[in-house]
């Protein structure tokens, strides 16, 4: 039989080999905790990407302190807008464009100094031999658009001032409309004179006697009066009367 020494050891050396077999039961890669027990070890869950699930939002700092690495933190969240307050990303309000600009403004009337003044008798004319009719063309010489409009009166007038004229008896035919003339541009008027017949002075079929001018005066409204003369002779007519039509786009 054992003594009561003998079987304290043996009953010490059993204790000991009970606890050896359980600590090589414990993972190798614990690692000690500050108090001596062994602490479990979490590996980082790889997301489907093949990062690490620290790489989400939601991800905790994993720098130890101490290690001089930096604190992986969350992205911050920006604050909603106050009640009221536009966010700096909205598109600003485009403003419409004020009226009166260059496309949207009323084009004036030709000034008489903008307009340049010629006559030439007309293609088609009554027989005789006379000047019959007269094309008076107007030319915008300034640096912008204009407008001419109506039907235009006529007086016949000397070589001098044409406040010295003989009005003539006007006939209007067809109908008026404002004609814009750009710088340049032109738009003109049919004098139609009742015809001088025969040779030498020639004579009126009324029985009056012809007038010859040297030049007229053609006035639109608006656009003044301009002294024009032929380009090819005197303005021949009878009866001091005369058939215009209105101002219209040049043709020619």
């Amino acid at each position: 039989m054992l003594g009561p020494a003998r079987r304290g050891a043996v009953a010490a050396a059993a204790v000991a080999s009970a606890a050896l077999a359980m600590t090589a039961c414990q993972p190798m890669d614990s690692s000690p905790s500050p108090d001596g027990t062994a602490a479990p070890v979490t590996r980082p869950a790889t997301s489907p990407a093949g990062g690490s699930a620290t790489d989400g939002p939601s991800a905790k700092s994993s720098a130890s302190p101490g290690s001089g690495g930096s604190a992986s933190s969350a992205p911050a969240t920006a604050p909603a807008p106050a009640h009221g307050t536009p966010s700096a990303s909205a598109p600003a309000s485009a403003s419409a464009p004020a009226p009166g600009g260059s496309t949207g403004g009323i084009v004036p009337a030709c000034a008489a100094k903008s307009l340049k003044v010629t006559a030439r008798q007309a293609a088609q004319r009554p027989a005789g031999t006379g000047t019959g009719a007269a094309i008076v063309t107007f030319t915008n010489v300034s640096g912008r658009a204009c407008v001419l409009k109506g039907h235009p009166t006529v007086a016949g007038a000397g070589n001098g001032s044409p406040e010295h004229n003989s009005p003539l008896k006007v006939t209007p035919v067809g109908p008026a409309a404002p004609v814009t003339v750009t710088p340049g541009g032109r738009a003109s008027v049919k004098l139609t004179f009742v015809q001088v017949q025969g040779e030498a002075d020639g004579y009126c079929a009324s029985g009056a006697d012809p007038s010859v001018y040297p030049t007229v005066v053609v006035g639109l409204p608006g656009s003044g009066a301009h002294q024009v003369a032929l380009d090819d002779g005197r303005f021949a007519e009878c009866d001091d009367t005369v058939t215009v039509t209105a101002v219209a786009a040049a043709t020619s």
